[in-house]
């Protein structure tokens, strides 16, 4: 087993790491839309979104995966009724691959985000 880390990515916020490789799986924690200085990114929830994928994009990198060999994701987001508008923006980060994915509504997330997302990768 292998923790990894990126200064690409946010800083865990807690006792935990961006993420850990077993067997060739790559783990990723849960990344909210935090700036690489721990900043919550400012805007509404499509810029947050965004700013999670790029994080996710930072830690899978640092674990030699990539969007496109994530199997399965699981979404948190604070109000269901922004579903359209992340599905939307999730679609543009997975077009062609398409992952296993789970989305559910949660009370409160982490720094009040607005999304979560952790992920689930082959590594090459």
């Amino acid at each position: 087993m292998k923790t990894t880390f990126t200064k690409e990515a946010p800083e865990a916020i807690g006792p935990y790491s961006q993420g850990v490789v077993v067997n060739n799986m790559f783990y990723s924690s849960g990344q909210i839309p935090l700036t690489t200085e721990g900043v919550m990114v400012e805007g509404g929830v499509e810029e947050q979104v965004h700013q999670v994928f790029t994080n996710l994009k930072a830690v899978l990198a640092s674990a030699g995966a990539s969007l496109s060999t994530v199997v399965k994701t699981t979404v948190f987001i604070k109000n269901m009724d922004d579903f359209p508008v992340i599905n939307e923006i999730y679609g543009t980060y997975f077009n062609n691959h398409l992952p296993a994915r789970s989305c559910v509504e949660v009370a409160k997330l982490p720094k009040d985000a607005l999304v979560e997302i952790e992920v689930v990768a082959l590594v090459k």
